[in-house]
């Protein structure tokens, strides 16, 4: 009959056992930095790198890693043609950007069949990061073309009144940051989110000459949960645009300049339904721009903006820093828009202590006849002229109060709400 041996481990031997177990499982939990370079990347702003960026990403999306990192390392240019870098991804990705990643130059001249809506596009991804001491440049030369120009017949090529890509799009991603990073002369908007939801902009520079068509700074459509801040935007569009289905959306510490200011909308063209609520907008500068703060929708459009909020904004040399026009309209060459009833809801805007100087009128509030702007609210508003002849503001349909300072003294011209006006709001077969 077998008798029980007890057997006795070393403490030593047993610690040195469980180390080993230990190791591997230790070694996984690293993070992982792959640079594009050993991936074939020549790095010489000459030769096409994308290849080497998308094989660097796909192996960095597969390991199993809390975090990787796709790495362009310092004082490297890295030419990249138009890429789709998506998910998901077994872990938490980060584009490290410290080198020059440049987009070939004139893309917004490439002809029509090669052209792409956006030059790097992300999406489906989750816990994504783009950051680094580098530059995003597209290298267009948007504004020295003539943005009416048509295409050519004989080359196939579009000029700029053609589809321009964007640089940086985000489709259908969640919690994504985007910080540190200098993004420039796109052919078109910079930054674009659409779909997605948990974005968060800080420290970023944006960068095109003022007079480069449709350049918006950072776009935001169908896309929730926003926060920018802390960035510098200089385009020569709207520095930040807010389109249909965005909510949530807190901008604080951003300076614009040039640009036309920052804008929800335009919304509602073609009829169509636009929703948008809960923007704050605070601590802004606004310098050398078309707009300060501005609201505009299209005639014949339904839906509704809700609680947007305008505070502390400063603004220097601006056309018009307070804006609301129901009557948009960006037909160009003598074109007209269409007369329509319906118009985009728009309810609870209020401005908070905006100062500073305008350069054509200091208020233009242009709400719907059938649809008039309520709820709107002016707290200490000082405006004066730049320089020259000015003219002055303007309430149309625009019910709410002023309190505090007003200058000039006809910035508050806002209608006080009554029983005459709430019929001409009348409700919408579309809600938001």
């Amino acid at each position: 009959m077998w008798s029980s041996v007890a057997v006795v481990v070393p403490a030593a031997f047993l610690a040195g056992a469980l180390m080993c177990l230990a190791a591997p499982a230790a070694a996984a939990a690293r993070p992982t930095t792959l640079s594009v370079l050993s991936f074939g990347a020549a790095a010489d702003g000459v030769t096409d790198d994308a290849e080497a960026l998308v094989a660097a990403w796909r192996a960095a999306c597969r390991v199993v890693v809390p975090r990787a990192t796709v790495l362009l390392p310092p004082g490297h240019r890295f030419l990249v043609s138009p890429v789709t870098l998506q998910g998901p991804c077994s872990t938490r990705l980060t584009l490290q950007v410290d080198g020059a990643l440049l987009a070939p130059p004139g893309m917004d001249s490439w002809p029509r069949s090669r052209r792409p809506l956006q030059w790097l596009n992300f999406k489906w991804l989750d816990g994504f990061t783009v950051q680094g001491a580098g530059t995003v440049d597209g290298q267009s030369i948007t504004s020295l073309q003539d943005s009416s120009s048509p295409a050519d017949a004989s080359t196939g090529h579009w000029h700029s009144s053609g589809a321009k890509p964007t640089l940086v799009r985000f489709y259908s991603s969640f919690n994504v940051t985007v910080r540190n990073i200098r993004i420039s002369n796109s052919p078109q908007c910079h930054l674009k989110f659409d779909s997605s939801g948990g974005i968060k902009v800080k420290n970023v520079t944006i960068s095109s000459p003022g007079d480069s068509p449709n350049t918006d700074g950072i776009h935001l459509q169908n896309t929730r949960n926003v926060e920018i801040r802390s960035s510098n935007i200089g385009c020569g569009d709207d520095c930040v645009s807010i389109q249909t289905g965005c909510s949530n959306v807190h901008m604080k510490n951003l300076v614009c300049n040039p640009g036309h200011g920052i804008s929800v909308g335009g919304l509602g063209k073609d009829n169509s339904l636009a929703c948008v609520s809960d923007v704050v907008a605070e601590n802004i500068n606004v310098q050398n721009a078309l707009y300060g703060v501005r609201i505009k929708t299209w005639q014949g459009g339904v839906g509704s903006v809700r609680n947007v909020t305008f505070a502390n904004v400063r603004v220097a040399n601006v056309g018009t820093p307070i804006a609301i026009d129901q009557f948009y309209c960006d037909r160009q060459g003598g074109a007209r828009c269409a007369n329509r009833s319906g118009a985009v809801a728009i309810t609870g805007v209020a401005y908070r202590r905006v100062v500073g100087t305008y350069s054509f009128q200091p208020a233009r509030l242009a709400c719907s006849d059938a649809r008039p702007c309520t709820g709107v609210s002016m707290v200490d508003v000082r405006l004066s002229p730049a320089a020259g002849t000015v003219a002055p503001p303007l309430c149309w349909n625009s019910y709410g109060e002023a309190a505090g300072t007003m200058e000039p003294l006809g910035v508050g011209c806002l209608q006080r709400s009554n029983g005459d006006a709430m019929p001409l709001n009348q409700p919408s077969n579309y809600t938001c």
